[in-house]
């Protein structure tokens, strides 16, 4: 009788508790990309060392800082906009040297040919040869290179925001999975105990079947409810190989995926109450500073565009020189003449260039930065409305966990004081099976919802945390 009781405690927890963890470990999954293979080492595997792994290891975080890493560079890129442009030229040629009078519309098909006209037409080529040195410099641009410069700058500070934001993504998502597991563990121990339970008590069903004290029918129904726990477990072991799995994933040190976890006060305490009351500022928030980066990127890309029509001046400095195997009356020099630069110049000025018809394509493009810039104030406005959406659900979900916690020990005593009457009653011949059958499975629940009701509250907090933008808090009390 008291073995009875005693493996009545825990077949409860199998209806419905696998469906539970499956999306539990399915919305945990969702929150980060896939990641290539990784395993566990042997040995406990903590909290914090998965947070850290993921911090560090994780390609999401990688990609980030990747593209950081290429917003600094763009930044320099944009600086050496400042910088004088010099190009050099060295060419040797063989050509023929008849010219025409006449223009030539500007074009990038027909070579150009220097010298006067000669008045003939014959295929003879003599040698050219030609070297230069170009420097150009702009030596003020009316505030367009610093606009490009400041636009680079606002674009490394939104890739900073968002490296704060996927590790923040990344660590929220690997403690999730953690809890996920230990959850996971606990689902498919309980699940294993309820078959255990039910079957101890089909076999006392069976004993009292054969003396005919009890009809056959109750052995029948006890069966179906053993079949049904055996089918349960067989979930609750797929929930735990699909939570490691999502842990697996966050972790780089190599090892037996199947190494235990270090739950701590995981499952035995409750967090303690911190600053849950405290208002929350969503200006703190990495998804909010990303916002703002945004914002302000698409503002410095404005004023970069509203400073594109201006003229263009270029200080210009240039010294060349040529040869030519060709007499200026037509007639060619003989031998190597012309392969050797004989005749120098050089040239020294300002070159004044501004682009009239673009006033039309520069006036569109200002309003479509302009366009986004509102989109992108918008989008922020935005964010800290989801973000104050999201820290109230998660403030209302932790004050309800922490309720649950409170009352699911009042739960397990009814549970079980129900349990030790209807069978009690049943032993009497007052009841029938079903009366039992249905004790039995509210023990179950009971017990269940107890065992998962303190992680359940520490998964609240880390979800709390998370929504104030900082886990740091739910880790520390994770390891007091």
């Amino acid at each position: 009788m008291t073995e009875q009781v005693g493996t009545s405690r825990t077949s409860r927890k199998r209806k419905a508790a696998w469906f539970w963890v499956l999306s539990w470990a399915t919305a945990a999954v969702a929150q980060t990309g896939t990641a290539g293979p990784a395993s566990i080492a042997t040995g406990p595997v903590t909290i914090t060392e998965v947070v850290q792994s993921a911090l560090r290891d994780y390609p999401q975080i990688h990609v980030s800082q990747e593209e950081f890493n290429a917003s600094v560079a763009n930044i320099r890129l944009a600086r050496t906009a400042y910088l004088p442009r010099v190009d050099g030229l060295a060419q040797v040629n063989r050509a023929t040297r008849n010219n025409i009078f006449g223009t030539l519309l500007p074009q990038n098909t027909i070579p150009s040919i220097s010298g006067p006209v000669i008045g003939s037409n014959n295929g003879g080529s003599v040698w050219g040869s030609a070297t230069g040195l170009l420097v150009s410099w702009q030596p003020f641009d009316f505030g367009l290179r610093h606009a490009n410069v400041k636009a680079a700058r606002a674009a490394k500070d939104k890739a900073d925001a968002s490296v704060q934001r996927s590790q923040l993504e990344v660590t929220t998502a690997a403690a999730d999975a953690y809890l996920t597991l230990i959850a996971a563990k606990q689902i498919e121990k309980s699940a294993a105990a309820a078959v255990d339970n039910w079957d101890v008590l089909l076999r006392t069903i069976h004993a009292l079947s054969s003396a005919q004290l009890r009809p056959g029918a109750d052995e029948s129904r006890i069966e179906a409810e053993l079949a049904m726990a055996r089918t349960q477990l067989v979930y609750a072991r797929q929930a735990d190989e699909s939570g490691r799995a999502t842990l697996v994933k966050f972790l780089s040190r190599t090892g037996d995926i199947n190494t235990s976890l270090d739950t701590g006060r995981l499952l035995s305490e409750l967090p303690p109450g911190g600053d849950e009351e405290v208002p929350f500022q969503t200006a703190d928030h990495p998804v909010m500073a990303e916002q703002r980066a945004n914002v302000a990127q698409s503002a410095a890309q404005l004023r970069a565009t509203e400073r594109s029509w201006v003229p263009q001046f270029n200080v210009e400095g240039a010294a060349y020189a040529r040869g030519s195997g060709a007499e200026v009356d037509g007639h060619r020099l003989p031998g190597a003449n012309g392969l050797a630069p004989t005749v120098q110049n050089y040239a020294a000025g300002v070159n004044i260039t501004f682009p009239f018809m673009d006033f039309a394509s520069i006036h569109a493009r200002e309003a479509a930065q302009a366009a986004t810039l509102r989109a992108n104030q918008a989008n922020e406005q935005l964010a800290d409305k989801a973000l104050q959406e999201q820290f109230a659900k998660a403030q209302a979900a932790l004050r309800a966990a922490r309720e649950v916690a409170a009352n699911t020990p009042i739960e397990v005593k009814s549970a079980h004081m129900a349990f030790d009457q209807a069978k009690a009653r049943y032993q009497a011949g007052l009841v029938p099976i079903d009366d039992l059958a249905q004790a039995q499975r509210l023990v179950v629940q009971a017990e269940i919802d107890d065992s998962i009701a303190r992680l359940n509250v520490w998964r609240a907090l880390l979800q709390f945390d998370a929504a104030r933008g900082n886990i740091q808090p739910f880790l520390q009390a994770v390891n007091k």
